[in-house]
């Protein structure tokens, strides 16, 4: 659902549709509305590299840490691979649909959908509660764990609407970002969660099944 949604907007971006319209009517609404700026420009700022960055390699750091067995890098490689692939994702399709920036933006290089910051926000943060709400590390219990999802939504909410409201990108470049990100993110749940067999001593076998004969059949 995801993609569609991702490859719907590229399509109305890129044949200025009328869904690109309503979505540059209805970002030049939200850059003008009310909502207090020095807020707006404190969430945009959340989705700078070296702010995220920084977030999710502790949680890398201290996953790695609390967990126990040779394959305890595992996690952690993993959310470290989904965050490379935002830039090799948003890069080539900001090259790709070149479209130009709000006002606020103007003599700033085309290459605004889909919206960097909300990706490096969304998958970075992202990253960082699927890797603290393992079960194997214990390190989230109870009611801290609907806590977190839930500050992570509002981050991530945060940092989209201070992006369009300082006038740094229109709304369909964040919503793109966050289908991409989604994607990013339900491929790292599913790294992170899948079964695994148990790690055995190197040189071994499984135990084979019994070929005592059993009980006569009565």
């Amino acid at each position: 659902m995801c993609v569609l949604l991702f490859v719907l907007c590229t399509w109305q971006v890129v044949t200025h549709g009328p869904l690109r319209s309503l979505d540059e009517r209805l970002g030049r609404a939200i850059s003008g509305s009310a909502f207090p700026s020095g807020v707006a420009h404190v969430f945009a700022d959340l989705g700078n590299t070296v702010v995220a960055l920084p977030v999710l390699v502790l949680a890398m750091a201290v996953t790695a840490w609390r967990t126990a067995g040779p394959r305890r890098w595992l996690p952690p490689l993993y959310a470290a691979l989904a965050m490379a692939a935002v830039p090799a994702v948003v890069v080539p399709v900001k090259d790709a649909v070149a479209r130009p920036g709000p006002a606020a933006m103007a003599g700033a290089p085309d290459g605004f959908f889909p919206s960097g910051h909300t990706a490096t926000a969304a998958v970075a943060y992202g990253a960082a509660v699927l890797l603290l709400l393992l079960p194997a590390p214990g390190l989230v219990r109870g009611r801290w764990r609907t806590a977190l999802v839930v500050l992570y939504a509002v981050v991530d909410a945060g940092v989209a609407v201070g992006l369009v409201r300082c006038g740094y990108h229109w709304p369909l470049d964040v919503f793109g970002s966050w289908c991409l990100s989604a994607v990013l993110l339900w491929g790292l749940a599913l790294a992170l969660t899948r079964p695994r067999r148990a790690d055995r001593p190197p040189g071994t076998r499984p135990p084979r099944a019994s070929t005592a004969p059993g009980p006569p059949d009565r």
